[in-house]
């Protein structure tokens, strides 16, 4: 059956909720962000949305690509279809217009840390559990982590993430600004959306223009940062080490790379 569903909720106070499930572990792929990004643009063509919520059904936000098979996914979560990459649809969701507010809970792991970085906030529930384990599995990080990770967190932070690929939890993730707020998850939806109506009680063209003096930049640097890890990932993925990396994974042991 297919569980894959992208669905948006106005409401009179001028925010948008954009509302996705993806399986149990909302996995990403080229699909899944399409649909957000579609969403977005939608929404800041009506005139009427003035602050977006991302939020997810289930346990998890999102936990990255599915390496549940016994090599990298080949569903477009790590590369793409056609002529587009994955990336080409991540940087849609920097070019939108409009501010966006993550509302985050369980596991926002790989890509699924992307996704959540991508947008201009983070409220997290107190069961969060962030990672960027790319380097555990013998892979450079993606998504435009490049540019978002030391944006929020500052370099030296960013460094350490990304070399040890090590789980934080939400009350670290705060202290270090991957998350804006840590709220109790039953309060997740409810303060997420408080804190979007704060946005939305904002006049509108100067927040659009806020957002573009202080993040337009960011679909230009993503892009070119995206074109450099697809690239490294590209090489990454003929390694022995990222085989490895995978099994380990699965198996839920300590990898044994080789370095080569």
């Amino acid at each position: 059956m297919d569980e894959f569903t992208v669905t948006v909720e106005r409401s009179a106070d001028h925010v948008a909720v954009i509302r996705f499930h993806n399986g149990q572990h909302n996995f990403f792929n080229m699909r899944l962000i399409d649909a957000i990004a579609d969403a977005l643009d939608e929404l800041a063509a009506d005139n009427t949305t003035r602050a977006v919520v991302l939020e997810s059904e289930g346990r998890h936000f999102c936990a990255g690509a599915d390496f549940t098979g016994d090599k990298p996914p080949a569903d477009g979560a790590l590369e793409g279809s056609g002529d587009r990459h994955l990336y080409d649809a991540a940087v849609r969701l920097f070019e939108q217009p409009l501010p966006l507010v993550a509302a985050v809970q369980g596991a926002a792991i790989g890509g699924g840390l992307g996704l959540a970085m991508a947008c201009d906030f983070r409220i997290a529930a107190d069961n969060c559990r962030f990672a960027a384990p790319f380097a555990r599995l013998g892979l450079h990080h993606g998504f435009g982590l490049t540019v978002t990770l030391p944006l929020a967190v500052g370099h030296q932070n960013s460094l350490e993430l990304l070399y040890t690929g090590r789980r934080i939890k939400s009350d670290e993730a705060l202290a270090m600004r991957v998350c804006d707020r840590v709220v109790p998850l039953a309060d997740l939806r409810t303060a997420s959306r408080e804190f979007a109506a704060q946005i939305a009680a904002s006049a509108p063209i100067a927040v659009r223009s806020i957002r573009q003096t202080m993040r337009g930049h960011l679909a230009q640097a993503v892009r070119e940062a995206t074109d450099h890890e697809k690239a490294e990932q590209t090489l990454h993925k003929a390694t022995e080490d990222m085989a490895e990396g995978v099994r380990a994974d699965l198996a839920r042991r300590v990898p044994n790379f080789v370095g080569r």
